[in-house]
């Protein structure tokens, strides 16, 4: 006979062959694609193609795991769905996700400012500047934007929710996301290490909006957060530059960006797993 330890333990390692299972084939995905972007020439500031590797992720467990993938990224079982009043709760907290977005702009326009003596010059771009369309730039953005998050945010996020309270999963979904921008720990420890505070940061805010949302509605909204903070920091500061301090900027932004959420988060929302989660 079972014990709830042997379902326990059975259940974990569901959980984590699902997860390195999405990793592997995402980590993989996003080398093979950015060889055809550099071979296709397919222009970076339009889109990288790299973003299609967590879809790709996602696509491949599906063949294997189809229900199992569909309640996740449904957001089946989540706690809270059909209350009016957790309706309500989840649309402020998408306005405000997506008004963190240009406060994350605006906060790392003030620091390189200030690191800067206020008088710095190149951290605008004009839109008409850009060798492509702005118009062009901005859907493409959002698609590849959408393309990342349906793995992390509507599948790994969700499913390490199964296991860990929603700070703990941001966290590490953080993590993995931010080692998966492999080509980031090139640069120097400093920028590598600031972009890796921004990965987790902004994972917190996007897991703490999203908490209760599914479905398209939680792909929307993450999508069009992570767009906004794209588009940013292509037109202020560019801190994809190599530079040091852009990058140090930017992931200071999204530590301070990131507290209020972590303020307001109940304290127990980062202690049990969320057992209502059937997977």
């Amino acid at each position: 006979m079972e014990t709830f330890e042997d379902i326990g333990a059975a259940r974990s390692q569901r959980v984590w062959g699902t997860a390195g299972g999405f990793l592997a084939v995402a980590f993989a995905a996003a080398g093979a694609l950015g060889a055809v972007q550099q071979a296709a020439g397919v222009p970076a500031e339009v889109i990288q193609l790299a973003q299609f590797g967590p879809a790709a992720g996602v696509a491949a467990l599906a063949l294997v795991q189809r229900d199992r993938v569909a309640r996740l990224v449904r957001g089946a079982g989540r706690s809270g769905a059909g209350r009016s009043g957790a309706g309500r709760s989840g649309a402020g907290r998408g306005a405000a996700l997506l008004a963190t977005a240009p406060l994350i702009t605006v906060l790392a326009i003030l620091a390189y400012l200030l690191g800067q003596g206020g008088a710095a010059d190149g951290w605008f771009t004009r839109p008409g500047s850009l060798e492509h369309s702005f118009a062009l730039i901005v859907v493409a953005q959002l698609v590849g934007a959408c393309a990342e998050e349906l793995g992390w945010r509507c599948l790994l996020q969700p499913l390490l929710r199964t296991r860990f309270g929603v700070l703990a999963s941001s966290v590490a979904v953080g993590v993995l996301w931010g080692l998966w921008h492999v080509p980031v720990f090139a640069q120097r420890p400093q920028y590598a290490a600031a972009f890796l505070a921004a990965t987790v940061a902004m994972s917190v805010v996007l897991g703490l909006a999203l908490e209760g949302t599914g479905g398209a509605r939680r792909l929307l909204l993450a999508g069009g957060f992570h767009t906004l903070v794209n588009l940013g920091m292509l037109l202020f500061l560019d801190e994809e530059s190599g530079a040091v301090l852009p990058m140090v900027c930017f992931g200071s932004a999204c530590l301070l960006a990131a507290l209020p959420w972590v303020m307001r988060t109940p304290s127990g929302a980062g202690s049990a797993a969320a057992t209502l989660h059937r997977t």
